[in-house]
């Protein structure tokens, strides 16, 4: 498995990361077996987050006879410090160590979410003084929101972005490449998600995937162009889908990766008709 520096760091991650939602609901026997077959792939970024289930409780157990030698990012939802704080003890304490590579704030969305996370008593107090007592080494965030995430960068030198970066968002509406481009320029950590979405799914419509919101590409040759294109883009790193398939499927298109070309990039625009871009409409959604 290919590995790219996380932003101006020296550490070295997997193109292909593992989110924990991978291993929710699952025995420890399935748990462990899942880990150890990343492991044996190559993969050494490993994410989690508390709102995605009992996957904590799941993948610390599994993970910890590799700890040392991955990156393990985990997540707040929590915008107060005191919230923060009492969060990280608790994943720490969930996942059996005793400190993150990186710890992010979760699903950055609205002004609201901004304020309250970056200004007295928000959730940023919190982070730095987990970093200064060694809990975390570095600080980061995911978003939903091209307006937060551009707010964020200017307001904190934080060490990552975690954001969603698909070819349909790109081609169709743009979406994306001003973050990318922002996140460069401060040599930040890219991370990126939904790099195997194709698109909204209506109200009222069912989903095919229980572990996704929005519908996948699940077709091989198509997933393959849809997550080279996002890994083609100058990030570091994707965390595809938590349905367990499909991130087997990631797995065997990170191992093979190539840059896609201009050819296949046209080809991509062709599969535009008649999806709804993720990035469209009130986008305020939940973080998978």
């Amino acid at each position: 498995m290919q590995k790219r520096q996380y932003g101006n760091k020296e550490d070295q991650l997997s193109i292909i990361g593992f989110g924990g939602i991978v291993v929710k609901d699952t025995t420890p026997e399935e748990a462990s077996q899942r880990v150890g077959n990343a492991i044996d792939h190559g993969i050494n970024y490993f994410d989690v987050a508390p709102s995605y289930g009992n996957a904590e409780e799941c993948l610390g157990p599994a993970l910890e006879p590799y700890r040392n030698d991955v990156f393990l990012a985990c997540k707040t939802g929590k915008r107060d410090k005191a919230g923060a704080q009492a969060e990280l003890e608790n994943s720490l304490k969930l996942m059996r160590t005793d400190h993150f590579d990186l710890y992010q704030m979760h699903a950055m969305r609205t002004w609201d979410d901004f304020e309250q996370a970056t200004g007295p008593g928000g959730a940023l107090e919190a982070f730095i003084e987990a970093r200064e007592k060694g809990q975390v080494r570095y600080l980061g965030f995911s978003a939903h929101s091209d307006t937060t995430a551009l707010a964020l960068m200017d307001q904190f030198d934080f060490d990552s972005i975690l954001f969603p970066l698909n070819w349909v968002n790109f081609l169709e509406v743009g979406f994306g490449p001003e973050i990318v481009e922002k996140a460069n320029s401060k040599e930040m950590g890219i991370m990126a998600l939904k790099g195997m979405a194709r698109g909204r799914i209506e109200q009222g419509q069912p989903r095919p995937y229980s572990r996704c919101w929005y519908a996948p590409v699940d077709d091989p040759e198509l997933a393959d162009l849809a997550l080279r294109y996002t890994l083609s883009q100058p990030i570091t790193a994707a965390v595809p889908p938590g349905d367990p398939d499909l991130f087997e499927m990631a797995l065997k298109i990170g191992e093979n990766f190539s840059p896609i070309t201009e050819s296949e990039i046209e080809y991509l625009k062709t599969q535009t008709a008649g999806v709804t871009p993720l990035a469209s409409g009130d986008w305020l959604i939940e973080a998978r």
